[in-house]
């Protein structure tokens, strides 16, 4: 068997390209937060766009920090989903996809928040003026199809909560989808999501600190494989040739955002 390596690992991380993050979410303070933490492996997960990744790629040259570009994209149906590549060229493919079929409604900083666009110190490039807390054209299901088709991982996000997720929005899980994963917040325990959310059992489930603060990363995800690659993250999600995915308790008690 190849040697395997275990990986404590938060896949939704926000930068301060998402309007509602906290001006810290630059960089270099996201890859020495995890560092501090002990997180060998984020996900970038802006809300839709992936323009502040590579980045924060960048920014973990010479750390402990393996990092993924990704997304949170906003379907038709307002429900979140998670869209993990193991590439920057991956990633903004799906971009290109994205951008067209992303309204073109203007941002209002004031009201929203900035969207800041930064390289890999912190320091400014440019606004982000088309509003990126809106629906995509997109279905959740075509959405998850493209993602895949780049091939990329989808995974609706923190489906327990009341806003943006998948029960609250749709009513259930669609037997039919092809997710990769689901994500619970931090809010519900693993093992209570899957007695009380009907066809959770039917998928990984991994839990999220959906980090818009440096202060809100959980870790609460240990992967063991051999790269912190999306095919060893399958087969790990899946339990399969010695991979695994287990979880850390979670702070149930922290507020909510």
């Amino acid at each position: 068997m190849a040697n395997l390596h275990s990986y404590r690992a938060e896949f939704h991380v926000h930068t301060v390209l998402s309007p509602c993050a906290g001006v810290e979410m630059i960089p270099p303070l996201i890859i020495a937060e995890a560092e501090r933490r002990g997180i060998d492996l984020i996900a970038i997960t802006d809300h839709n766009a992936t323009a502040n990744a590579g980045a924060v790629i960048a920014a973990a040259q010479g750390s402990t920090v393996h990092v993924l570009p990704g997304m949170e994209l906003q379907t038709v149906e307002e429900v979140h989903l998670l869209c993990l590549f193991d590439d920057m060229q991956a990633a903004e493919a799906f971009q290109d996809q994205v951008d067209e079929n992303l309204p073109a409604t203007p941002n209002n900083p004031d009201y929203f928040g900035e969207q800041f666009v930064v390289d890999e110190t912190g320091d400014f490039i440019r606004r982000e003026d088309r509003l990126l807390l809106s629906s995509t054209r997109f279905t959740l299901e075509e959405a998850v199809q493209r993602v895949h088709a780049l091939g990329g991982m989808a995974i609706p996000a923190h489906i327990n909560r009341q806003a943006y997720g998948l029960i609250a929005n749709l009513g259930f899980i669609p037997p039919a989808s092809e997710f990769d994963a689901l994500e619970i917040s931090r809010h519900l325990e693993l093992a209570q999501a899957v007695q009380v959310i009907p066809g959770a059992r039917r998928f990984p489930l991994i839990q999220s600190g959906d980090v818009h603060y440096l202060e809100d990363f959980l870790g609460a995800n240990t992967l063991t494989v051999q790269a912190p690659t999306l095919d060893e993250i399958r087969m790990a999600f899946n339990q399969k040739e010695g991979r695994s995915l287990t979880h850390s308790p979670a702070r149930v008690n922290a507020p909510l955002k």
